[in-house]
């Protein structure tokens, strides 16, 4: 994203040397439209390797950057560039992030590719002293590249290492006096450019289309139809989705018990404070909404791990997934039912069907907006009067929220706003289970927006040639 991160479901923010160590307002493309790259993704076989050692940067924020963003660019960086660490070293620096999970760091450490890690929490010194936590020496060329935080941290940190700055924009660029290449997702990003800048752009497509598709026909799994939820991962939104979540499966499994399901618990949100969601003690919503109690069971899978099971009285049982990233678990799945926020754009990217729940049960208690509005909803005596205002005005004014939706111009995934119950939920889950032609057209129509993949290895062929380009070894006041 241009300046923050928007797609997180709290940071380790510990640093490490090893690897070793809301819904915005911006175009999208249509479906007339699709994102496909237009000057790349190429690869342009490499005449000479790169005269190494050299260091490449990458600054990233949000466990969606750092999950759909980073992964894909190290992967093709390694593909072309190799593995030896003494040519080609690279390294991740976090900024801090409103959307922070607390998992980054160890979502990076999953990465082989990566040689260097620091948290966000010591960023702040980074950026202004030009000293890491443990001290990282720099070598004479690099490259420092954009993937998530304020597009302002590469040029600093690039001009004071002496780098080639890369920036990849997915809806703005800006600083374009002094980035080196810009990576956009489309034409319109660089149209926004001024005209003489503009020389320094390539369309690369969207880095989320490279992540895998699932396949969502029934006819081709097996067994029986699974189920994904996304309740959230904020205190609002889990208070009533947790209710929802349970409800929904409930009514479903009393007439498909065939019908499996998942629960991806979002990171940072422990099994202990998911579960004071589901309490009728701990949550009125659950009374309200009638909700089923369920037990906790942990048991361990078939390969010994341990694995965490909600089970409801009618014996409904619900998965509870907590690895992250999830894409792995996701793909398997038939329909998704989530609430609003980023993992609308992570499930559009992967092409899963889903249903967008908005319920409005407690008007003056979702104060799950993020930015000012939060902000104020937030304030002592009169923050529930803003907070009534804020969602009524929402209500009447209907804009599209899911980002697939946002990314069309159009509805084409169900966005479901106002006072509905559990049991309605659920008969549309049916519904769509027993037309799967449904599924089908709404995966279809998914992938139409999400584009072709190979944004992350255009992006690596940029840094390539920035590298391939820079002259003599310059001095850094980072060493």
């Amino acid at each position: 994203m241009s300046n923050s991160s928007d797609r997180s479901t709290g940071s380790l923010s510990d640093s490490s040397s090893a690897h070793a160590d809301s819904a915005p307002t911006h175009s999208a493309p249509s479906l007339a439209e699709p994102a496909t790259p237009v000057d790349g993704p190429i690869d342009v076989p490499m005449d000479k390797p790169i005269d190494g050692p050299v260091d490449i940067l990458l600054l990233a924020n949000g466990p969606g950057e750092v999950s759909t963003w980073v992964r894909p660019v190290v992967q093709a960086l390694r593909q072309q560039l190799g593995h030896d660490r003494h040519q080609v070293r690279i390294s991740l620096v976090l900024s801090p992030c409103p959307h922070a999970s607390g998992q980054e760091v160890a979502i990076a450490r999953q990465y082989s590719e990566i040689d260097r890690i620091q948290g966000a929490r010591d960023f702040w010194p980074f950026l202004v002293r030009g000293k890491t936590a443990d001290r990282w020496d720099w070598r004479d060329r690099g490259v420092v590249v954009f993937l998530g935080g304020d597009q302002l941290f590469p040029i600093i940190i690039g001009k004071r290492l002496g780098y080639r700055i890369v920036i990849y924009g997915e809806w703005d660029t800006r600083w374009h006096r002094w980035g080196d290449r810009y990576a956009v997702m489309n034409d319109r990003v660089r149209a926004k450019a001024p005209a003489k800048h503009r020389s320094k752009f390539t369309i690369v497509g969207d880095l989320m289309a490279d992540l895998p598709t699932a396949n969502t026909s029934i006819a081709q799994y097996p067994n029986a139809p699974t189920l994904a939820f996304l309740p959230g991962s904020k205190p609002a939104k889990l208070a009533i989705g947790v209710p929802f979540t349970l409800g929904i499966m409930h009514h479903i499994h009393q007439l498909r018990p065939d019908i499996q399901a998942v629960v991806f618990v979002a990171p940072g949100i422990s099994l202990r404070t998911l579960g004071s969601f589901s309490q009728p003690t701990t949550n009125r919503l659950c009374t309200i909404l009638n909700s089923p109690d369920p037990t906790l069971v942990i048991e361990p899978d078939a390969k010994g791990k341990e694995q965490a099971y909600w089970v409801t009285a009618n014996g409904a049982r619900l998965r509870l997934y907590t690895d992250f990233p999830a894409y792995d678990c996701l793909r398997h799945c038939h329909l998704s039912i989530t609430t609003v926020g980023a993992n609308t754009a992570e499930l559009g990217a992967l092409g899963i069907p889903m249903l967008v729940l908005m319920p409005m049960h407690q008007m003056d208690a979702m104060q799950s907006w993020d930015g000012i509005a939060g902000l104020l909803a937030r304030l002592p005596g009169i923050g529930q009067l803003i907070t009534l205002g804020i969602n009524y005005g929402f209500v009447w004014r209907k804009p599209l929220v899911a980002w697939p939706n946002i990314w069309a111009g159009k509805e084409i995934v169900p966005e479901l706003l106002g006072r509905f119950s559990p049991e309605d939920i659920a008969a549309q889950v049916l519904d769509y289970l027993d037309h799967p032609e449904l599924l089908t057209a709404m995966c279809d129509r998914l992938r139409q927006v999400r584009g072709q993949p190979g944004a992350g290895r255009a992006i690596a062929q940029i840094i390539v040639e920035e590298l391939s380009a820079m002259g003599a070894s310059q001095p850094s006041s980072y060493r």
